[in-house]
Order: C-alpha cells, then structure tokens, then sequence
C-alpha cells in the first residue's frame, strides 16, 4: 500500500477532491448524517444539527443520507438544519430500500416509477428543488441496472437531479451503469479493517474515472471504541461486534490505539487519515453524530501517517474477525460478488 509520505505538506489532504471526471469538487471529508435518526440508538436532533452547521461552517460539503434513514426522519432533520443554508451543501441521497412499519427491511424497489416516485417526496422532505446526488443504495436484482440509471438520467434532464451515483455495486454493473449516463462516485464500505474493493473494484473505477465516498471508515465505531447501545442499535447484531470475535476484535483495537497514541492523536484520527492516504479519488465519510466527534474526525487532515504506521495497523486490523454484516444483508452486496 502506497501512502503519502511525511515529505507531502499536511495542508495538500485539506484541498477539495473531484467526484469523477464530470462531477462537482468537494472538501474532502463527507458528513453522514444515518446515525442522526435512530441506526446506532438514541440520537439528539439539536445536537445533530448544530453538528450539521458547524460542518458546514467549517467548510464540509457534502451531506449523505438515504431516504429510508429514520423512516424519512433524516431527510427531515436535514432539511431543518438547511433553513436558508441550502447553498453550502450537496445533498446526496441514497433511495430503492424498502420497510416495514416495523422497521424491517423488506427489499429493494428501482424501478423506473419508484425512483421517479421516492426522489418526489425526498425533495418534499428536504425541501429543496434538487438533489446533488442520486443513487440506488443497492441492487435490486429483479431490475436491469440500465433501467434505474436511465430513469435517473431523465432525472437529470428534468433538473430534478444533478449526478448519479451508485452504493456497494459491483464491477460489472459498474461498467453498465457508466455506460448509460456517467458515474460521478461509488459509495462503498472502505477502512483499515474493510478492504475487499481493492483487489477489483478500485482498479475499474480508476480506470473509469469514478470517486468512491467512502463510508465506514470508523468500522461502525469498532474503530473509535464505541459500544453498542442496546437493541436499537443494530451493530450489536454484526459479526464484528458480537460474541467472541467482538471481544477479540476489541482488544486488536486497543493494540491499534497504541500506535495511534505513541504519535499523540486518536485511532479515529489514524483511521480516517489512512482512507484519506489511499487515494485523491477517495473521500470519507464520517458519520459523526455531534461537534466533538466532528471536531475530531477534520483533525484527521492534518495528519500524514508514515510508512511504519501504516503498516503496523494494517498488520493488526489483517487480524481483525467478522463480515461487515450479517449473511443476509452481506447477501444483497453486488459488491461482494
């Protein structure tokens, strides 16, 4: 693994990053805003959006969230904490997951009408005019990717969409996708401990010119040290997390934390500066849930790793127990194919 090098001046991580060839220029961390309606427990909508603002402020510009976040409660919060701030960000939305009133989830829907459908009361829940980014959080296996990308097309020549995305695809719908309206990014899990799109989806969309806004660069939290909450949350039913590999896999964290400590910083820090090493394509997403965690994870542009911590991470992480989800959800991963 290649890494910027102690020579690089630290302010060069800070500079604004391109999604794809054709898409807009952003700062190089991304807000994810899911944890901010209910997915790791309790959350505090004030606190949520004085999170949102001072990312904003602090010159952060991209907001992700799905429409199924919170049951359309995140496109709601958001659309609070964008009163007349609507200019700063760009919005990017992830939609097709279906739920139960239970809150279970029951598949996906991307065809031509539902996309046109679900991005209609996504722009009514967020109160704006157009989304800056639309895509399909998974694929729907009963519909030809060609289809949905198509449908977001028309999208884009209505104004009502600015760029398409795609979320955890793998290379060839990748391929097919690009070939019907370009790709601006592919949203993918990517961090120290979650690494399989290296060895064939990286190099397809360097070759094709996609970004990748990566998310789960904390591994769920795994990496900050944060404990699962309760039922709510649903990290307590992830391999990572649970039973014996989640006794395991926190004590490898702590093992990790020494390096990050022998250097004065956190592991977060180390963790978010490492994805932001691996590539100019590639911007983390961080789903901080209030200012501090924010305040902590923007600390990570100023830090270069060097070859010796990385490495060393890397070696521990390498041993680290679990899927990323359970077999059913890793089961509707195009990504994992």
């Amino acid at each position: 693994m290649t890494y910027i090098t102690s020579s690089s001046a630290p302010n060069d991580m800070a500079a604004p990053r391109q999604l794809g060839t054709t898409g807009p220029r952003v700062y190089p961390i991304a807000l994810g805003c899911m944890g901010m309606s209910g997915m790791y427990g309790a959350s505090d909508d004030a606190e949520s959006i004085r999170t949102i603002h001072e990312a904003l402020e602090r010159g952060v510009t991209v907001l992700d969230t799905g429409d199924f976040y919170g049951m359309g409660r995140n496109e709601l919060l958001i659309q609070r904490a964008l009163d007349g701030r609507r200019h700063d960000a760009l919005l990017s939305v992830k939609f097709g997951a279906l739920r139960g009133p239970d809150g279970s989830w029951l598949g996906m829907d991307t065809r031509p009408a539902a996309v046109k459908n679900a991005l209609a009361h996504t722009l009514t829940r967020l109160g704006v005019d157009h989304i800056d980014i639309y895509r399909p959080a998974r694929l729907d296996p009963h519909v030809p990717i060609e289809d949905t990308i198509g449908a977001i097309a028309d999208l884009v020549q209505a104004g009502y969409v600015r760029h398409i995305g795609l979320s955890e695809m793998g290379v060839d719908t990748i391929r097919r996708a690009h070939a019907v309206h370009p790709i601006v990014d592919v949203q993918i899990e990517y961090s120290l401990i979650t690494r399989t799109l290296e060895a064939k989806i990286l190099p397809v969309l360097r070759e094709l010119g996609i970004a990748i806004t990566a998310y789960g660069v904390l591994s769920r939290g795994l990496l900050s040290g944060s404990a699962t909450t309760g039922a709510s949350d649903f990290r307590a039913r992830l391999p990572r997390f649970a039973g014996e590999a989640g006794a395991r896999n926190r004590a490898l964290v702590e093992r990790m934390r020494a390096v990050a400590e022998a250097r004065g910083v956190s592991l977060s820090q180390m963790a978010v500066a490492w994805v932001l090493a691996q590539g100019r394509e590639i911007v983390p997403v961080v789903g901080a849930r209030t200012v501090v965690q924010l305040d902590e994870a923007l600390g990570a542009l100023g830090l270069v790793l060097t070859g010796e911590e990385g490495g060393r991470l890397e070696e521990i992480a390498g041993e680290v127990e679990g899927a990323r989800y359970d077999a059913h959800a890793m089961g509707m991963l195009d990504s994992e194919r």
